[in-house]
């Protein structure tokens, strides 16, 4: 039998067992609570990231497709060179200009002239947007006989994304040395790098003004067009040339014969001149003072034989002696 101290005993192991027992299966809940509401948490906030994630890299995956340079259709450089006979030069040159002017465009340069017939040809540079090339080009051949034409297109795309792809490189490198240069405290490093950036400073507008001439150059076309007078051409029934062609054809050769010996005459004048002026100075100033040379006497004859002496007489040789 049970004492009443041994029975309080017992009891009081069962309900400390109890206790532990009931405090052990509240850890063991709050603990598989914690698991599990910090696993759906985490789990919630993974889903709220991976869509998030999946859209941002679906998003970051637009912008790298906008982001990426794509090639230009339009960077082509048209050029063409026309030769129209015309009528009348200035009323064609004025409406070439018109057309250009109407297009978007400018006149580039521009040279009037006359021939050794004169008659005026002109040849003028015409930069027009590249969209409204074909409309200029057809309008500038109905003006009159086309003589000469030939037309290129010189694709340039990959020069353009290269020049592009270089600019930004070189952009970034200058922007580098420049932080460089803000950090930099000795002087021997900052001349270093002064010299450094003035080196790719100058690359870079090097490929700024290329990019700006292939910008002007895709966006703007460039048509030459020579314009000259149409050749008066007199028509006859059977083609073969008549009097007055003849007559004409001598008239002209006369004429210029005679525009050739002017010529020569022009070209001999001066110094005919000079040469009469030379001779003149000669017999009238230098000449009379130049020391006259003495006259030769005549040469004297030689004397001739002596006369023979006559014969004495005897009548004269006694008067003689008696003398």
């Amino acid at each position: 039998m049970r004492t009443p101290h041994v029975t309080r005993s017992v009891r009081s192991a069962r309900v400390l067992a109890g206790a532990l027992l009931a405090a052990s299966l509240a850890l063991a809940g709050c603990g598989g609570a914690d698991d599990t509401g910090g696993g759906s948490a985490r789990s919630a906030a993974d889903a709220a990231v991976r869509p998030s994630g999946a859209a941002g890299g679906r998003a970051d995956g637009a912008k790298a497709v906008r982001g990426t340079p794509r090639l230009a259709r339009d960077a082509i450089i048209r050029t063409a060179s026309l030769t129209v006979e015309v009528q009348d030069v200035s009323k064609a040159l004025e409406a070439a200009r018109t057309a250009a002017g109407d297009a978007g465009g400018h006149v580039g340069t521009e040279n009037t002239g006359r021939d050794r017939d004169g008659h005026e040809h002109t040849r003028v540079v015409l930069r027009v947007p590249t969209e409204k090339y074909d409309e200029v080009l057809a309008g500038l051949q109905g003006t009159g006989r086309v003589v000469h034409r030939t037309a290129k297109a010189v694709d340039v795309t990959d020069q353009v994304v290269d020049v592009k792809s270089r600019i930004t490189s070189q952009r970034a490198s200058v922007a580098r040395i420049r932080a460089l240069m803000d950090k930099a405290d000795r002087l021997s490093d900052v001349v270093t790098l002064e010299g450094e950036l003035s080196s790719r400073q100058a690359d870079l507008e090097a490929l700024l003004a290329r990019q700006a001439s292939l910008g002007d150059r895709t966006s703007l076309a460039t048509i030459t067009l020579s314009l000259s007078r149409t050749p008066v051409r007199a028509a006859s029934g059977d083609g073969s040339p008549g009097f007055a062609d003849a007559l004409a054809g001598g008239w002209h050769a006369f004429v210029t014969v005679l525009r050739w010996i002017a010529l020569a005459l022009g070209a001999v004048l001066p110094f005919a001149a000079l040469a009469a002026l030379l001779t003149l100075v000669w017999l009238r100033v230098v000449r009379p003072r130049l020391p006259r040379r003495a006259v030769p006497a005549p040469a004297t004859a030689a004397p001739g034989p002596l006369p023979s002496a006559r014969p004495v007489e005897a009548g004269e040789a006694g008067e003689a002696g008696r003398r």
